[in-house]
């Protein structure tokens, strides 16, 4: 049997309210907990003495947060395993318990919204991607919430959803739960997160696409993405996030990662003329290297194409026009990874781009630009690297804002882990 948490009664909610000067945020619990579960989701099964070694914790501090962490469901204790030769207490190895819950995470996108489940340890459950039909906020939002009780029923697998996670690109509060400004969908302060909790009755989390995937990066990712990164984001539209040190920069308005309009053009002699911008300017990262800049490209060559997925397919089969689209995608994008390197210096760049994760030389064309142009990096195949989500990249941003919601604060008040303890 599918498990929701109980429903509240609708209330009359905002779409839209005046975005309000940042907040200081929730109330956290102590650290500890939090290093504790991330300890257990990186080494699992591992053993509390393993888990107090790893994160300079107490013994006691990790019992104590390990045994709520069990009571709650979000750990599971394996079978004792003898110490050596069995002498000593017998260890208890803990892991993330992926038998109870899941949450549910959305992706807004210009054409289209996806809809997903994951379970705890950030894997893609089951996703539904559909495109919208207007985009005005009432419509997208009620889409979203119509449709959740039927991904959860046919694939939650009994299992309780936990919350409900929503990215889009562009400016968007996570602590007020409102999208600022999306000027691609027309959306201004579309207050998100209380329509949907309102329509669903689950905890709603909302960030941007960019931030989300690079927390992703830190909680699932390769083990190389997961210390400081600037991810940058290549789809409908362009944005960027930048992680270090167990978080995620957001800004004192929670506009940081706002690289749509870096200089990349125009290509210099015999080169296609630059792209006019929103802005004014032309050369413009987004209105180069964005999705619809793409089909508008493809057109301009004679390509027979009405969508970005078909352009994609055309290069996958090898079409020399399209192909020679996406490696010019790389080079300008390449540019642009080359200024945040030197900006940043982070250990690497995460793109977030289709030819780079479906196109090897693709990826070769970025990084020979990186190394022309950067002044700090001296070794563009470790540092500039394709998403570890390649195939899934819009079903985990979504439940990546939930997740990482969760291990930010695992004792928080969420109501159906309250309902347990």
């Amino acid at each position: 049997m599918v498990v929701l948490p109980p429903e509240r009664p609708a209330a009359p909610t905002p779409l839209r309210r005046p975005h309000a000067a940042p907040s200081a945020g929730q109330p956290r619990r102590p650290a500890g907990a939090a290093a504790v579960l991330r300890a257990i989701l990186d080494h699992g099964p591992v053993a509390r003495s393993t888990v107090a070694r790893l994160t300079g914790l107490s013994p006691a501090a990790v019992s104590g947060h390990s045994t709520r962490f069990v009571a709650r469901g979000l750990v599971a204790e394996r079978p004792q395993a003898p110490g050596p030769r069995g002498l000593g207490r017998p260890h208890i190895p803990l892991e993330i318990d992926t038998a109870r819950y899941v949450v549910a995470g959305a992706h807004i996108a210009v054409a289209h919204s996806t809809l997903a489940l994951m379970d705890l340890r950030g894997r893609v459950v089951a996703s539904d991607r559909r495109p919208h039909r207007g985009t005005d906020p009432h419509a997208v939002l009620g889409g979203l919430a119509a449709r959740l009780p039927r991904l959860v029923e046919a694939h939650a697998g009994g299992r309780t959803v936990l919350a409900l996670g929503v990215a889009t690109g562009q400016w968007v509060d996570p602590d007020a739960g409102v999208i600022v400004d999306h000027p691609r969908l027309g959306w201004r302060d579309v207050a998100a997160r209380e329509v949907l909790a309102a329509s669903t009755g689950l905890p709603v989390h909302v960030d941007s696409h960019s931030r989300a995937l690079a927390r992703a990066e830190q909680l699932f990712g390769a083990a190389t993405t997961r210390g400081s990164a600037v991810l940058l984001f290549v789809g409908a539209v362009v944005d960027a996030a930048f992680a270090t040190a167990g978080g995620v920069h957001r800004g004192p308005r929670s506009a940081a990662g706002s690289v749509a309009h870096l200089p990349v053009g125009p290509e210099g002699p015999g080169g296609p003329p630059a792209e006019p911008c929103a802005c004014g300017a032309p050369g413009c990262l987004q209105s180069e290297v964005s999705e619809p800049a793409l089909v508008r490209q493809a057109a301009a060559r004679g390509l027979d194409v009405t969508d970005f997925r078909a352009l994609l397919a055309l290069a996958l089969a090898g079409e020399p026009r399209a192909v020679a689209l996406f490696r010019r995608r790389a080079l300008l994008v390449g540019r642009a990874v080359a200024l945040l390197l030197d900006v940043f210096d982070p250990e690497v760049v995460v793109v977030v781009e289709a030819g780079t994760g479906r196109l090897p030389e693709c990826l070769d064309v970025m990084r020979a630009e990186v190394g022309a142009r950067s002044w700090v990096c001296d070794d563009p195949e470790g540092v500039v690297l394709p998403s570890s989500f390649t195939g899934s990249v819009l079903p985990v941003a979504g439940g990546a804002v939930a997740l990482g919601a969760l291990y930010a604060d695992p004792l928080g008040p969420w109501p159906a882990l309250s309902a347990v303890c």
